[in-house]
């Protein structure tokens, strides 16, 4: 395993690169691009990469598809870290080009919703096709492929081209969330302020079914952040749900709510227990009562005292 590469969704200029360098660490390491979520996360299952940082979750557009398909299936990957970016976009062209001149544009699927109103009201006739990447659109442009290319402003200098309009968003403070991607190993440490991802697979179909899901997190008072049901490609009407909760998979109520979790359902896979990025434990959902580390204890220790007879 090359433990100085990370690979991450490129090519250069990406968001996800933007990411992934604002991290401290990646001043060490080699980084590497990567054609699509699926190759960045199959360099490291391979050993060609220690990590891979990818985009999971956009506060527009909602979950990037292929990274939660991709951790939900194959070989098994753990979270260990993510980073949150404010999103705004260039409209890049090459040099010399107007509005006027612009017939087609590109980007990546996830960023269209995010300039919808813009495209609307400035270029309502251009004719708009997806991109691997945004920077993947702004190589396209640069090679004459498309008339302009949705990407972050920083992008514009190694395409060789020219922001004709720079911050681009339809929505304030449009935030992505990027996550960092290795092999299974011990989570990262308890923090206070942190979140568990995993995915959920449901045993049949029956009213009710996902009432008990949320259940098992509902009785020990773990908060649900994100809840996303995806198919499982085993026909219609089957789907997995892709979840992230507050706190460590240390925490009491949260192992509890695994073991639950793992004793009714068929299938339950553990993405990780890893800090929420910005938070800190004054951000979390304050602790209902009877659902401390404290509270699991002495319930614990009660039992075993009525088992013994010396309740």
């Amino acid at each position: 395993m090359s433990a100085s590469r990370y690979a991450y969704l490129g090519p250069e200029g990406t968001f996800t690169e933007a990411a992934l360098r604002s991290m401290p660490e990646a001043a060490t390491r080699e980084l590497a691009p990567m054609v699509s979520v699926p190759a960045a996360l199959d360099a490291v299952r391979s050993g060609a990469a220690a990590a891979a940082l990818v985009p999971i979750e956009n506060s527009v557009e909602g979950g990037v598809t292929a990274t939660l398909d991709e951790l939900a299936t194959g070989e098994p990957l753990m979270i260990y870290r993510e980073v949150l970016l404010s999103i705004s976009f260039a409209l890049l062209v090459r040099p010399g080009t107007t509005l006027a001149d612009i017939k087609t544009v590109t980007g990546h699927p996830v960023s269209q919703p995010q300039v919808r109103n813009w495209l609307a009201a400035n270029l309502p006739d251009a004719l708009w096709e997806s991109a691997a990447s945004n920077a993947d659109g702004a190589r396209l442009v640069q090679e004459g492929r498309y008339d302009a290319a949705f990407a972050g402003e920083f992008a514009a200098s190694r395409y060789g081209l020219e922001p004709l309009v720079a911050n681009i968003h339809d929505a304030q403070n449009a935030m992505t969330r990027f996550v960092l991607a290795g092999r299974p190993a011990r989570p990262a440490a308890r923090t206070g302020a942190d979140k568990t991802s995993l995915v959920i697979w449901l045993g049949d179909d029956h009213p009710g079914a996902l009432l008990e899901l949320l259940q098992e997190f509902s009785a020990r008072g773990v908060n649900l952040v994100r809840i996303e049901s995806r198919p499982t490609g085993e026909g219609i009407g089957r789907y997995c749900f892709s979840v992230d909760c507050e706190g460590h998979i240390s925490d009491r109520r949260v192992g509890s709510a695994l073991m639950g979790l793992k004793r009714t359902c068929p299938k339950v896979r553990f993405l990780g227990s890893y800090p929420r990025a910005g938070a800190t434990a004054e951000d979390m959902s304050p602790l209902r009562h009877g659902t401390s580390d404290e509270a699991f204890a002495d319930a614990a220790e009660w039992l075993a005292r009525c088992q013994d007879g010396r309740a």
